[in-house]
C-alpha cells in the first residue's frame, strides 16, 4: 500500500459515521413497528456508503429501541436521512411513536459511549474511554484466535501470515461494535459519566 492510499483510508476512516436513533414505540404497535423496521432497515441498506445496522431491542416491559445505522461518509449519511424516501417511511409509522425519534450522529469510537442516559453532550474523559476499550479487546484477542484454531487448522491457507489476522481481526472487531460494547457501556455508565 502507498503512503497516498494509506493516507486515503484513513481520511475514509474518519469520516465513518454512525447514526444513533431511538424510537419510543407504544406497547400496541409494537408488531406493526418490528414490520415497518424490517422495511426501513432494507431501504437504507440501498443507499451508497451504508456499513451496517445493529438494532438493541428492548427488555420486558420497556418500549425504547435503539438502532445504530453505519455509513462510510457523513456526506451518505445526510444522504439517507433526509432522502424523500426515510421521509416517507418515518411519517408512515409516526402514529406508533410516544414521541418523535431522537437522532444522534456520533463518529468513530465516540457512538459507543454515548447512552440514552447520559446527557446527550457529555461524554466521558478519554482514559475511561481506553480502560474500557482495553477491558473489551483484551480478552477477545485471546479467546477469538483459540476459536479459530480448529477452523485454521483444517484449512491450512486460510492460516496464511495476514489472511488469519484479517479473520481474528474482523471476527473481534464485529463482537466489539455489535455485540460486546453496547451492553458493557451500558453497565459500566453510572462509573464513566461521573
Amino acid at each position: 500500500m502507498t503512503d497516498s492510499s494509506a493516507d486515503s483510508n484513513s481520511a475514509q476512516a474518519a469520516n465513518n459515521v454512525t447514526l444513533k436513533i431511538c424510537h419510543r414505540v407504544k406497547p400496541s404497535a409494537r408488531s406493526e413497528y418490528e414490520a415497518w423496521l424490517r422495511k426501513i432497515i432494507q431501504a437504507a441498506s440501498q443507499y451508497p456508503g451504508h456499513q451496517g445496522v445493529h438494532i438493541l431491542r428492548p427488555t420486558d416491559g420497556h418500549h425504547d429501541f435503539e438502532i445504530a445505522l453505519r455509513f462510510a461518509s457523513s456526506e451518505e449519511a445526510a444522504r439517507w436521512l433526509e432522502s424523500e424516501e426515510r421521509q416517507a417511511l418515518v411519517r408512515d409509522i409516526l402514529p406508533a411513536f410516544r414521541q418523535e425519534e431522537e437522532i444522534e450522529i456520533n463518529s468513530g469510537i465516540d457512538y459507543w459511549f454515548n447512552t440514552s442516559g447520559a446527557a446527550p453532550t457529555k461524554q466521558p474523559v478519554r482514559w475511561k474511554q481506553w480502560v474500557v476499550t482495553t477491558g473489551v479487546i483484551w480478552p477477545l484477542t485471546m479467546i477469538v484466535p483459540f476459536l479459530w484454531a480448529p477452523v485454521l487448522e483444517t484449512f491450512p491457507l486460510l492460516s496464511t501470515w495476514g489472511v488469519r489476522h484479517g479473520f481474528i481481526a474482523a471476527t473481534i472487531v464485529g463482537l466489539v461494535v455489535y455485540v460486546v460494547m453496547p451492553r458493557v457501556v451500558r453497565l459500566v455508565a453510572p462509573w464513566m459519566f461521573r
